[in-house]
């Protein structure tokens, strides 16, 4: 069993990073952008006084992956006790999809969102399979969680993403029929140049095969920053496509840190949602609990970054 700290007081290193959080919101957490680029491209709100909307807060429960597979009740109860009221699927903890689905009910919880991989070579059935389960789990959005690594490294043969890109539109196409909102998740590979010469990214093709109107962006924060894309460029460059972001900060190392700690300047980025489309803003840390880590502390990341999102104003 975990230690819940989200029944009292938060743990030491919870508070310590609270603090962080609190300087971030005011604004003293933005080295990656310069004060030329932190001005909005979108003037619908005033500056420093939009928020992100609570009932748009969400958490990837690939964050607390150990302790919900060790406590499953447990963990989505501490989740609702930090005030989380959506959560994205990183599968089910073991859980049928209808006896997780019963769990969340329970605390108040809806699974919005969820990681669900399309079938490769893409499978009508299998895929129809998986609608299902998400829409037994009383899913909006489905989102293919990952791509863009072979055998030998990084794909950058432009033929193979083309034709991912055209299965992402066939699993759009079916998603769409079945009532859902089908998305895609970015890493940092997509940001490589392909082998063709042409000077375009994976991503520069993906986004161009791939229809508007099938396959939407789920917007990894973290790892576009890893792969020297800045997400105020990609947003420009897609707006009303973006609608859901993960919201992953980046330590001084390229790491994981915890939300509003580390060195990415999420108030700059905020500014453009409206631009962007944005309708989830998804807590994420993938290392939480991991390595050195104690699995507790994937719960002190999951409150630090709600209260961070709560407390930031852009």
């Amino acid at each position: 069993m975990f230690t819940d700290h989200t029944d009292g007081p938060l743990s030491r290193r919870a508070l310590l990073r609270s603090g962080a959080v609190v300087a971030a919101a005011a604004g003293t957490a933005g080295v990656i952008a310069t004060p030329a680029e932190a001005a909005p491209d979108d003037r619908s709100g005033s500056p420093g006084r939009r928020r992100v909307p609570v009932d748009r807060i969400s958490i990837q429960l690939y964050t607390v992956r150990d302790v919900l597979a060790a406590d499953p009740a447990g963990t989505i109860a501490a989740l609702a006790r930090i005030g989380y009221r959506r959560v994205e699927l990183a599968g089910t903890a073991g859980l049928t999809a209808a006896a997780f689905r019963a769990l969340l009910d329970a605390n108040g919880i809806r699974a919005t969102s969820g990681h669900f991989s399309i079938p490769q070579p893409f499978d009508e059935a299998a895929w129809r399979a998986t609608l299902a389960d998400a829409r037994t789990l009383g899913c909006q959005y489905v989102v293919h969680p990952f791509f863009g690594a072979g055998q030998g490294g990084p794909i950058r043969d432009a033929a193979v993403w083309r034709a991912f890109a055209q299965d992402l539109n066939r699993a759009g196409a079916m998603a769409r029929q079945a009532g859902f909102r089908f998305g895609y998740h970015n890493h940092q590979l997509e940001f490589l140049p392909l082998a063709d010469g042409s000077g375009r990214t994976a991503f520069d093709l993906l986004m161009a095969v791939a229809d508007r109107r099938l396959v939407h962006l789920e917007l990894d924060l973290y790892w576009s920053w890893r792969g020297a894309a800045d997400p105020v460029d990609v947003i420009r460059a897609h707006c009303g496509r973006v609608l859901q972001f993960h919201c992953k900060d980046m330590n001084v190392d390229s790491g994981f840190a915890d939300l509003g700690t580390g060195l990415i300047d999420f108030r700059r980025i905020f500014a453009h949602s409206r631009t962007a489309g944005v309708q989830e803003y998804i807590v994420e840390r993938d290392d939480a609990g991991t390595g050195d880590r104690e699995p507790e502390d994937a719960l002190d990341t999951a409150a630090v970054g709600y209260r961070f999102l709560r407390s930031i104003r852009f």
